[in-house]
């Protein structure tokens, strides 16, 4: 399709004329309650992948549901699709991927309506005071389905006008990110002959600088996700008589992992800075222009200014994008009933992730942590440990024809020039794509810091939706146009 034959304009008005019934298609599926953790969901699962199946099609595209797993274990299905484009495409082949499954909405108390039954509420003041601006509310409404949806409307939007969408796509929506992404690796190696074709990857799972700000993330963090349980008694014992006698695996696993960190709130496992690719000058010198504040995002978590906390020698925004971390996500053990219960536990536990950069590897990784707690077993007791899940930190060159591309997709939709930034979040896929076929990806989300992901009240906001559906059609009409 030559760049006379595109015409952005009459796409972007019939989005926008038909703005509200995009709206009314995410929040029917916003009402789906796909959440991928929890076998009980399994049929609403597969109710959200089907409707992704039945969106394409509206836009032309043939799509399947491919299974994961075995048929004694099952996982959630994919959402597949094989697209050629228009006869006379010369673009690059171009692969979109986005997951339909949610985060469990628990704790539901804390949620103002029904995560599952979408809400549309209006704005909290001016747009110059940085508040909530008119957005839907549902489990899902940013991460992923909001921003999944963008892309999909923008498909029909092209066939609508010009009766095909001329870029030729793979299309991969997964149903497992938020549970470990545990058949991903399995799909691509088993469809690398076709995922070996694409040029590049297109993900909207990312966020922008903040209300006008659009962004382009050039890379993400790698994860390494563990659960380490020390054993100690072979069962609960009276804390009278058995107190100060025997290891407790509370006070033991605890004092360990108060280890973890130096006084520089470094990470304290030897080796595990050892493949960490340094900050460049010209990092650092674009950095410094991105506008931040510290303070004003603390605040907006209910944190006072000193609570910037983290590796000595680095700002908030540097370990945010270009450091590594550790974190305790979640620690038990003993009696939490009500009232007391004096008793020494048999176990304790706790789930430990780490925050991966450029070039660390998720494996070696935790196979440092491991030994590392190894080297540390309190007296009488013993580990039982576990690798959940790692992925590989991803990066592109801000450079790549395709990020020069998605930029001039971003200024094209939202008249504002973006920035190019990096993000603290992880995305498996990412790092698969690039360590398993050397396929670079295009991070272009639109989602806002206080978008609530993954908690209660979680937000996507209309404005942003409507920025995702201009930029995915003016970034078709950039591939297009090559």
């Amino acid at each position: 399709m030559s760049k006379a034959a595109i015409d952005l304009n009459g796409i972007f008005k019939a989005l926008e004329q038909n703005e509200q019934a995009a709206i009314d298609r995410l929040i029917e599926w916003l009402r789906i309650p796909s959440i991928s953790t929890d076998s009980k969901y399994r049929p609403q699962c597969r109710d959200a992948a089907r409707w992704a199946v039945d969106r394409l099609a509206e836009a032309g595209i043939e799509a399947e549901l491919v299974e994961t797993g075995t048929p004694e274990k099952p996982g959630h299905p994919i959402v597949w699709a094989e697209y050629a484009g228009a006869d006379d495409y010369a673009g690059p082949h171009v692969l979109f991927y986005g997951h339909y499954d949610v985060q469990p909405p628990e704790p539901l108390e804390l949620w103002e309506s029904p995560p599952f039954e979408p809400v549309i509420k209006d704005a909290d003041g001016p747009i110059e005071d940085d508040v909530p601006q008119r957005r839907v509310v549902a489990r899902g409404a940013v991460d992923d389905k909001g921003q999944v949806a963008s892309f999909l409307e923008a498909l029909r939007a092209w066939k609508d006008q010009h009766g095909q969408v001329p870029v030729r796509f793979t299309i991969l929506l997964e149903g497992e990110e938020e549970s470990g992404s545990v058949h991903l690796d399995q799909f691509v190696r088993a469809n690398r002959a076709k995922l070996e074709q694409c040029d590049i990857c297109v993900i909207s799972d990312t966020g922008q600088l903040g209300r006008g700000k659009p962004a382009i993330t050039t890379g993400v963090r790698g994860m390494a996700y563990t659960n380490i349980v020390l054993h100690g008694p072979d069962q609960d014992l009276h804390s009278g008589m058995w107190g100060g006698k025997c290891p407790n695996p509370i006070n033991e696993l605890t004092k360990v992992l108060a280890q973890l960190w130096d006084a520089d709130r470094k990470v304290a496992i030897p080796g595990f800075y050892d493949d960490v690719r340094p900050i460049s000058d010209e990092e650092k010198q674009a950095w410094s222009r991105v506008p931040q504040d510290a303070a004003a995002s603390l605040k907006k978590i209910g944190l006072p200014p000193e609570a910037d906390v983290g590796e000595r020698g680095y700002s908030a925004l540097e370990r945010e994008w270009a450091r590594p971390t550790c974190d305790i996500n979640g620690i038990w053990g003993g009696y939490q009933g009500e009232g007391a219960k004096t008793v020494i536990p048999s176990y304790a536990g706790a789930k430990v992730s780490f925050r991966l950069v450029a070039d660390q590897d998720p494996e070696a990784i935790t196979k440092k942590f491991f030994a590392w707690l190894e080297e540390r077993t309190p007296p009488g007791c013993r580990w039982e440990l576990t690798d959940l899940h790692g992925g590989h930190p991803g990066n592109v060159s801000a450079d790549s024809p395709y990020v020069q591309s998605a930029m001039k997709a971003l200024e094209v939709a939202g008249g504002t020039k973006p920035h190019l930034i990096k993000s603290g979040g992880s995305i498996p896929v990412v790092g698969l794509l690039k360590a398993e076929l050397g396929l670079d990806t295009l991070l272009i989300g639109f989602g806002l810091d206080d978008d609530r992901v993954h908690s209660p009240n979680e937000k996507f906001e209309i404005d942003c939706f409507t920025l995702g559906m201009r930029t995915h059609a003016a970034l078709i009409g950039e591939f297009a146009s090559r």
